[in-house]
């Protein structure tokens, strides 16, 4: 699988990564929310060892091994929702999410 940035999440990754000077967009999880797991973007300023790297369409997308399972064939869209601009996540390994859709479930776990 891989992961997937829609066009408008693409054309905010290549903004953000270029203004950042970084080598790509770290896409990744973490402990938190209501329902376990919360999805992390940032700028990646450096390869780690143990990264997956995605180029999608010259965007470096970098997730470390323990986030892989369970973000491995998201898509990411950047959307406005009133006056918000937002990245939202389509994850097909997430079984439920919280209300506000910040974080969610799955039966894969990460160590």
């Amino acid at each position: 699988m891989a992961i997937s940035l829609t066009p408008a999440a693409l054309e905010h990754a290549r903004k953000f990564v270029q203004g950042g000077n970084a080598v790509g967009l770290r896409f990744g999880i973490k402990r938190t929310g209501c329902s376990g797991w919360g999805y992390v973007v940032d700028l990646a300023q450096a390869v780690q060892p143990d990264d997956t790297l995605f180029d999608v369409d010259g965007v470096q997308v970098l997730v470390d091994a323990h986030s892989l399972p369970l973000v491995d064939g998201t898509r990411i869209d950047y959307v406005r929702n009133g006056i918000n601009r937002e990245f939202v996540f389509a994850n097909p390994n997430a079984t439920a999410q919280c209300g506000c859709g910040e974080s969610f479930t799955t039966r894969t776990e990460a160590a």
